[in-house]
């Protein structure tokens, strides 16, 4: 049921994302976990640039974070400071914990849709199987002699 807001009272942060997942496609499911690689990476960038004097321009460290998030590391930048190195460490544990835990629940998300699709499936069938046994047992019973 769609949270409503009443009396100015607004729904909750869970009553929020349920009404979002309940929304969400295969391309809205690409731009999240999209979105949460980019964040992760515009974040780190961000930090890099503004810690590490070795890493030289925004461009720069934008490329290394985009690099650093997706595992991919070239090695044509790197970070030269202990900050700098503290940033990549936690850019790579984000990069191989966040994104694989979004994707992981934007398929579970899908799997329950199919799931409860074919549940009802299932019990729509299983209730014509019930009616038509009940037909037969009532044909049957008015057959049989008294």
């Amino acid at each position: 049921m769609p949270a409503v807001e009443l009396w100015g009272v607004r729904p909750s942060l869970e009553e929020t994302l349920q009404r979002k997942i309940e929304k969400l496609t295969i391309v809205r499911a690409v731009r999240l976990v999209a979105m949460v690689a980019l964040s992760l990476a515009i974040v780190a960038a961000i930090l890099e640039w503004w810690i590490d004097p070795g890493i030289g321009s925004f461009n720069d460290s934008l490329w290394w974070a985009v690099v650093t998030v997706t595992t991919v590391g070239y090695g044509d930048v790197v970070p030269t400071s202990a900050g700098g190195r503290l940033v990549g460490a936690l850019l790579m544990l984000a990069g191989v914990s966040a994104i694989p835990i979004t994707t992981s629940l934007v398929v579970s998300v899908f799997v329950s849709r199919i799931q409860r699709k074919q549940h009802e499936v299932d019990e729509k069938d299983r209730k014509d199987i019930v009616d038509r046994l009940e037909r037969i047992e009532k044909a049957l019973l008015a057959r049989e002699p008294s």
